[in-house]
């Protein structure tokens, strides 16, 4: 895939996840966004551990 196709694809996407947003609400998106994928990175290494306790707890 060449750059202008992959920067058409990005945009795709944005678009598609953006939806009916305008841009001066991107921020809203953005950082919740980019805080959970934070999160999500710092938790990673117990991931496995806690889906376990989950499934123990639930059953």
């Amino acid at each position: 895939m060449n750059q202008k196709n992959l920067d058409t694809e990005i945009w795709a996407v944005a678009d598609l996840l953006r939806g009916d947003f305008k841009q001066s609400e991107f921020g809203k998106i953005i950082l919740p966004f980019t805080v959970l994928r934070r999160l999500e990175c710092v938790l990673e290494p117990t991931r496995e551990a806690v889906l376990e306790q989950y499934e123990a707890i639930r059953n």
